[in-house]
């Protein structure tokens, strides 16, 4: 079955950087756009970054501008999602996402932690 995992997560500095990756297997990667979203303790998951099939179109959550970004490699069935300027609330569970006509998927997550 469709298969992603993430990773890349850890612990980090506020203002350190962080890059995730997530590798896509059994599935169409390059037809379809792929997702990060974010879920931290007690709130519920939201969607942090998309990228277009191809690359060419990206869109970010007004909390991350201009300081995330996300970028894929077809040839690699990788999506990836740079991170800089890591704020204390930034620490999360990452999850990337993707979907075809019919179903959605998501990677088991991977944990960043912003503290000092």
């Amino acid at each position: 079955q469709v298969q992603l995992v993430e990773s890349g997560g850890g612990l980090v500095q506020p203002g350190g950087s962080l890059r995730l990756s997530c590798v896509v297997s059994r599935f169409t990667f390059s037809t379809y756009p792929m997702s990060w979203y974010r879920q931290a303790p007690g709130k519920e998951r939201e969607l942090v970054a998309t990228i277009s099939n191809l690359g060419r179109r990206t869109n970010y959550a007004d909390s991350v501008k201009g300081r995330f970004t996300v970028s894929r490699d077809n040839a690699k069935n990788t999506v990836y999602l740079q991170m800089n300027s890591l704020k204390p609330e930034d620490t999360a569970v990452y999850y990337c996402n993707t979907r075809n006509m019919v179903t959605e998927y998501w990677g088991q997550g991977t944990q960043v932690t912003v503290s000092s």
